[in-house]
């Protein structure tokens, strides 16, 4: 016999459950992501049009979306004060070019940071704007002075719509391993960084994971890199349920890892969170050799059936907290909707890790618990140390303890 589980009557419930739900946050949040989405790239693609037409002392400039060795090589031909010219004449575009040397994103960034802020305090008292459009510019102001402080690295910076950014921790240059946390849904430039729930937030995110992978690995040099440089989905509208956001934020992603500095032999591994996971599973399979390692954690899903069918070449692993409301979402894709299989269950075939002292949807990366431990291992390499959620060593069979080893054939 056939059993419920996998009838179609079952598969034909799961589908209307799934358009249920969809009607139901479209109920509640009135369209919003549909009707009030805001480009956020015009500004950008505007500055990055000026340099595809622009010369530089005689020359040609690169191919700002040409591979980044490319971009590298012509960097590396310019003197310290050609550099400093170019990131005066182009600050977004330098800010924001994969291949361009890492210390002149930031100055280029710093730069771009000061001209928005002025930009906000302009806006806050200007009489044309409603109270309400005042109050958005007051903290807009406020972030860009925060992200201004002189100990902070700023590896890219849109301020159009919602805003974009990326930071690094740790020395990026010259960092033995790399980790990148790639956020989820209601990430933007106001958000980037918490002081209430600080660690739901992509800065405390990587703070916390940066800090525990240092204490994980005392001798080894890491750098973990807050990737909000993507457009998310607003609230839990239509964006939130399709793949339209995350294929965008896949193509992003790629180009970062492609663009990292170092050797390729240094690893580097995603942490990606709630609808994060979708963007980091639609990019699996054209991700470079050097990303080892994809970790999801609180995933809706990610656009697959099984690991294996994400192409990756990375090992999978995934985690969820008993309390994570995310658990409750139709784990399908019908239509468009809905984002695959659940990255947690034993058909989809990851790695599950422990999470056990977590506490709810955005409780993952808080310091101490066993969850951003077990991030911060798998981020330094030392995977004999890992829990995973079975309390056996399923998660880390065929794994070698020390992280030396390849990711092939690990998923």
């Amino acid at each position: 016999m056939t059993s419920f589980d996998s009838s179609p009557t079952l598969t034909a419930w799961r589908a209307l459950l799934a358009l249920a739900v969809v009607f139901v946050m479209l109920a509640i949040t009135g369209w919003t992501a549909l009707h009030h989405q805001r480009d956020d790239d015009v500004s950008l693609k505007e500055a990055f049009a000026a340099w595809q037409h622009g010369r530089f002392d005689g020359r040609p400039l690169p191919d700002p979306l040409g591979p980044p060795q490319q971009v590298a090589r012509f960097f590396g031909g310019l003197s310290a004060g050609q550099q400093s010219r170019l990131v005066q004449k182009y600050p977004q575009v330098v800010g924001n070019l994969n291949g361009a040397p890492v210390s002149l994103r930031f100055a280029a960034n710093r730069r771009s940071l000061t001209e928005a802020k002025t930009v906000e305090e302009k806006r806050m008292h200007d009489v044309r704007l409603s109270k309400s459009g005042q109050q958005d510019a007051d903290r807009r102001m406020h972030r860009f002075a925060a992200l201004l402080r002189d100990d902070r690295q700023i590896l890219s910076f849109d301020p159009d719509g919602g805003g974009r950014a990326a930071e690094v921790f740790g020395d990026l240059e010259r960092a033995e391993r790399v980790s990148v946390v790639v956020p989820g849904v209601d990430t933007n430039i106001v958000n980037f960084e918490r002081t209430y729930r600080r660690y739901s937030s992509p800065v405390g995110m990587a703070t916390s994971l940066y800090e525990a992978e240092r204490k994980a690995a005392p001798s080894r040099r890491v750098a973990v890199i807050a990737w909000a440089d993507y457009t998310a989905p607003v609230g839990l509208g239509m964006d939130a349920m399709v793949g339209v956001p995350a294929k965008a934020g896949a193509r992003r992603l790629i180009a970062l890892t492609e663009a990292l500095p170092g050797a390729s032999s240094v690893p580097v591994t995603l942490f990606c969170h709630s609808y994060g996971s979708v963007v980091c599973g639609i990019a699996a399979s054209k991700l470079p050799e050097r990303v080892t390692d994809i970790a999801v954690a609180g995933s809706p899903g990610m656009r697959a059936d099984t690991a294996a069918d994400l192409g990756a070449r990375a090992r999978v692993w995934a985690m969820r907290d008993a309390d994570d409301w995310i658990q409750s979402v139709p784990y399908l894709e019908v239509g468009g909707l809905g984002h695959g299989a659940d990255p947690v269950s034993p058909e989809f075939g990851a790695r599950v890790l422990s999470a056990a002292d977590s506490v709810g949807h955005t409780g993952y990366f808080e310091p101490g618990t066993e969850s951003v431990g077990n991030f911060a291992r798998i981020g330094v390499g030392s995977y004999a140390g890992l829990s995973c959620a079975s309390g056996g060593n399923a998660c880390r069979n065929g794994v070698d303890g020390d992280g030396s080893g390849g990711a092939s054939g690990d998923v």
